[in-house]
């Protein structure tokens, strides 16, 4: 049997871990009155103690209470409670280790618990070999397979059993999975997926790590290579539907581990487990080519819009002082003409009297070239730019496969007449070829009066099958991130079942006519207070004019006292390197344990490598320039580290870790209790080999960049980070940070500032329990909407936008709880939908009903805004420590210059959670010394009022040395379990 270990050391200790809390304690152990009256039955209290104690520890965690182990004392003093006996008489009990078994006898007799036996195990292998089939993580194989005993009445094993069995059932699934991936295929498609792992024609590298090369530029020579490699991986012609035979959790994991061997090492492999490893990475490789083909196309019509904008305004920048010469002059002639009239005289000899008429007439004519288009539109430039599409096009539209809903059909229509054109080598339009899918900003261009303009159709066409693609109307076979909307979601019959047995995950009533009456009842209400606040003046510190709203700004001042106790505590604390920062933090929390191998779930027995790893992600410094600050490191050991430890998971994982700890903290408690968050967006500028990678955001300049959309804690704990490209509203991942973190927090409301919100966010936050409290830039220009049109509300007229849609809502009510649904169960991602329906044509109607959804959450979140101050503190308070979170991470992401100089995406997520973990790692260390420092002010002598600490901010940096050489040492000041000594305070 197989016996690698599968569970670490902490997660054993967890799987039979007793109730910590008094409310578990009281649903575990409380006795009912059959419980009691058999309980009875033993003779003296110490028999009945035992005898109790012993059922509670068969219950839960299901075990055997060994001999020489003593009760958990809590559980104890409750057992002893609910019998009416002392404590203490369990010192008196089991003095006979024969009574002991008599009892037990009795237990499994009375109560039905069996012990585990052989039969026993293999029902579990079965069991949970099924559920292998869809993860591999051992810890939730045995917490299921626990679960399972304890449901059974089975007495738990040792552990080492479970774990046996699990990682059985592992190596069970494994051979399954593998026959599954390789039995469909014929010898010819092993003889080409051999192939991948052969060097290419120039000899430097495998067809396998030539396919999974990312693009490096958005231009048409990489779009054209990233085109040949989609056809290479389409070339091996796989079995359909072979992606569907195995779970898509397993497939990527099997990707993952692929894609860190070698050739040589997967040629290693066992026959089955290698065929099934390529076609996983083909199956993954042809996904993520396939997006980034779709993604490159998005990318090079944005250049072109940008290139053409550019070069309107340059030319109109360019022409200014000619422009202003010939309005003057025609300003004389007009004048003339004028002057003509009133006197009667001949006006030709009038505007000769100006210039001559040859060159009035030259005038004219540089006055029409001067000229821009009568709307001023740019959009004319774009074909000067046709050649740089056409040189892709042909490849781009043939390589894939497209499908269209009704509202895109017209696109798609579009796109097979291009194909058609470009099969046959035709120049010319044909005149039937659609046209319904040219808006009226491309007619002018692209209907001319001899006919269909080929250039500006075939840039109309590709522009919006862009546009297409980014909303779902259009998606492409193979894809992940285009594929047909209605496939992102939970299946109509699953939603159907849920609905009806009452399931459904939200936190809202999904009966749609309560749902409707109880929100405009209270909007209704809430309207007609404000407006009765608004004409009487009683609105705190804001007003409604005709003019439209104002709103006295907040006093963000910090007493003199809080600033005071803030330098003293500054000036005490610590001096700490960051590797001794980071090594205490571990210390305490055991965070380096979740960087698991890949493969075989072990953790890093280098933990000093493994945090060097960490840091070179989090300051920004790289494995080669860490090597070189690292004595005793090299690139190499690092870099291997990285491959097998460093992933997306572990960093999640870990990064809760120190959220939980940060939690934990009694002295966290002076800032907030875990219950609210803000997020914000943080730009970073890419820079060489990156730059290319990254967006343009005229809000952070005209330099490409990336941004770490980071989600903190009230607490300050930085729970979620995420890179996004700058070139998408912040909004689109608000929800991402809510619902997929990992940590112990509770979030209850959130805060953003303006690019976080819209009216799809505030609908979705309300559906899935989360209270949305953004800061609205103008506000008195964000309109509130009305269930009626005939209502009354004076005083709100300025601020009134309209009336809400409510018909529209009820007609898609259903697909509104679909979405919800599959964004909490995580059968989507809540930023991939938001941005599909914030990228849908307006009549979309799912698109609109979920807009006036947000429409009645927004307008009640206004009126809440108007009504209390309080509020705009907590939002102003709570984003005011995410700009500050920003501040350190800034400082901590210091190295090439604070730019992203990745090309991979994977690294550059890295890059970001290892910045996020440090940070992390950084509030922890402050808050815990914070705590010790207020300590030792107060044993100084210091009064210090405890409403002063919410002032204080583990945020500073100060302290803390960033740089330098990155040694490892264990501080001879710190021992186990110890801290380091505060500095002294400075004489006063």
């Amino acid at each position: 049997m197989p016996r690698r270990s599968i569970l670490s050391a902490a997660e054993r200790e967890s799987l039979l871990a007793l109730p910590d809390t008094k409310d578990e304690l009281i649903r575990h152990y409380t006795f009912s009155e059959t419980d009691l009256s058999i309980i009875r039955q033993r003779r003296g209290p110490a028999n009945r103690l035992g005898f109790a104690v012993q059922l509670c520890y068969l219950r839960f965690p299901g075990v055997i209470l060994g001999v020489d182990e003593p009760p958990f004392p809590p559980l104890l003093k409750l057992v002893a409670d609910q019998l009416k006996v002392s404590v203490e008489s369990w010192d008196e009990y089991g003095q006979r280790e024969q009574t002991r078994r008599e009892h037990l006898v009795e237990l499994q007799t009375v109560f039905g618990f069996q012990p585990f036996t052989m039969g026993h195990y293999r029902q579990a292998v079965q069991l949970l070999t099924e559920m292998a089939l869809q993860t591999d993580k051992g810890i939730v194989l045995a917490s299921t397979l626990i679960e399972h005993l304890r449901q059974q009445s089975v007495i738990l094993p040792a552990l080492n059993a479970v774990e046996r069995a699990s990682a059985e059932a592992i190596t069970r699934a494994n051979r399954r999975i593998y026959d599954a991936l390789a039995e469909p295929l014929s010898d010819a498609h092993r003889r080409r997926l051999d192939d991948l792992l052969k060097r290419r024609d120039n000899g430097k590298t495998t067809w396998l790590a030539w396919l999974r090369q990312s693009p490096v530029k958005p231009n048409s020579r990489h779009m054209l290579e990233h085109i040949e490699r989609l056809k290479a991986w389409q070339a091996l012609d796989l079995p359909a539907g072979i992606e569907r035979q195995v779970h898509q959790n397993r497939l990527l994991k099997i990707a993952r581990e692929g894609g860190q061997m070698t050739p040589a090492d997967l040629a290693k492999f066992e026959v089955q487990r290698r065929y099934a490893t390529l076609v996983a990475l083909a199956i993954e490789g042809m996904a993520t080519v396939t997006d980034e083909i779709i993604d490159l196309h998005d990318r090079i019509i944005g250049k072109l819009f940008n290139a053409a904008k550019n070069k309107h305004q340059q030319q109109f920048q360019a022409s200014g002082k000619a422009i202003n010469d010939k309005v003057r002059m025609y300003g004389r002639i007009g004048q003339a003409l004028i002057e003509a009239k009133q006197s009667g005289s001949d006006p030709f000899a009038a505007i000769e009297a100006v210039m001559p008429w040859d060159a009035f007439a030259e005038s004219v004519t540089e006055a029409q070239k001067l000229a821009q288009p009568e709307d001023f539109d740019f959009l004319h430039h774009i074909g000067e730019s046709y050649a740089t599409l056409r040189r892709y096009a042909p490849e781009f539209l043939a390589v894939l496969k497209l499908r269209a809903a009704p509202a895109a059909k017209d696109v798609l229509d579009a796109i097979e007449v291009l194909r058609g054109m470009n099969s046959d080598s035709a120049r010319k339009v044909p005149a039937d070829a659609p046209t319904e899918f040219i808006k009226p900003r491309w007619q002018k261009l692209v209907l001319t009066d001899t006919g269909i303009d080929r250039r500006y159709y075939e840039l109309c066409a590709l522009s919006e099958l862009k546009n297409a693609l980014r909303s779902g109307d259009v998606w492409v076979q193979g894809s992940r991130q285009f594929k047909d909307f209605d496939e992102y979601l939970v299946p109509p019959a699953k939603f159907a079942s849920l609905k009806q047995a009452s399931e459904l995950p939200l936190a809202v009533a999904t009966d749609c006519n309560r749902y409707l009456n109880d929100r405009l009842t209270l909007l209704e209400t809430q309207l007609a207070t404000v407006n009765r606040m608004a004409t009487a003046n009683e609105l705190p510190d804001a007003i409604i004019t005709e003019s439209g709203l104002k709103i006295t700004p907040l006093d963000a001042a910090v007493p003199d006292t809080a600033q005071a106790l803030i330098d003293q505590t500054a000036m005490i604390l610590p001096h700490v390197k960051i590797t001794e920062l980071l090594m205490e933090v571990d210390e305490w929390t055991g965070f380096t344990r979740h960087f698991t191998h890949l493969k075989s779930g072990d953790t890093a027995k280098d933990k000093n490598l493994l945090l060097t790893t960490i840091l070179a992600d989090a300051i920004n410094l790289g494995l080669t320039k860490m090597a070189e600050s690292c004595p005793g490191t090299t690139y190499a050991k690092l870099s291997w580290l990285q491959a097998w430890h460093i992933r997306d998971e572990t960093y999640s994982a870990a990064l809760a870790e120190l959220v939980n700890a940060q939690f934990r903290q009694p002295f966290a408690e002076h800032w907030g209790d875990g219950t609210t968050s803000s997020s914000d967006g943080q730009n970073f500028r890419t820079g060489s080999k990156a730059e290319s990678t990254g967006h343009i955001n005229p809000k952070y300049g005209s330099s490409p960049g990336r941004t770490f959309y980071t989600h903190i804690s009230d607490q300050y704990a930085p729970f979620h980070t995420k890179v996004v490209n700058v070139g998408v509203r912040d909004s689109t991942y608000v929800l991402d940070g809510l619902l997929y973190h990992e940590s112990d927090l509770r979030i209850e409301e959130h805060y953003t500032d303006t690019a976080g919100f819209t009216d799809h966010v505030f609908a979705l936050m309300h559906l899935l329990g989360f209270r949305f409290a953004p800061r609205i830039r103008d506000l008195g220009e964000t309109k509130l909407y009305i269930p009626k049109g005939d209502a009354a509300y004076d005083a709100l007229k300025p601020m009134i936008g309209g009336t809400l849609n409510i018909k529209h809502v009820r007609a898609h009510w259903d697909e509104i709880l679909r979405l919800a649904t599959s964004i909490k169960q995580g059968t989507v991602t809540a930023s991939l939908m938001l941005r599909k329906l914030g990228s849908y044509p307006r009549q979309n109607g799912l698109a609109v009903a979920l807009r006036e959804l947000g429409r009645i959450e927004r307008t009640l979140f206004i009126l809440d805004w108007l009504q209390s101050v309080e509020l705009r503190r907590r939002v102003h308070a709570g984003l005011n420590k995410g700009e500050a979170r920003n501040a350190l991470a800034r400082a901590v992401f210091f190295n090439r210059l604070g730019e992203i100089r990745d090309r991979s995406f994977e690294q550059q997520r890295y890059r970001a959670s290892g910045l996020n973990l440090v940070t992390a790692a950084i509030v922890l260390w402050n808050t815990v010394y914070l705590e010790r420092a207020t300590q030792a002010l107060r044993g100084n002598g210091n009064a210090i009022d405890d409403a002063l600490l919410q002032y204080l901010s583990p945020l500073g940096w100060e302290h803390i040395n960033l740089t330098g050489d990155y040694l490892w040492r264990s501080s001879a000041k710190v021992g186990a379990g110890k801290f380091r000594p505060l500095r002294p305070l400075p004489p006063a």
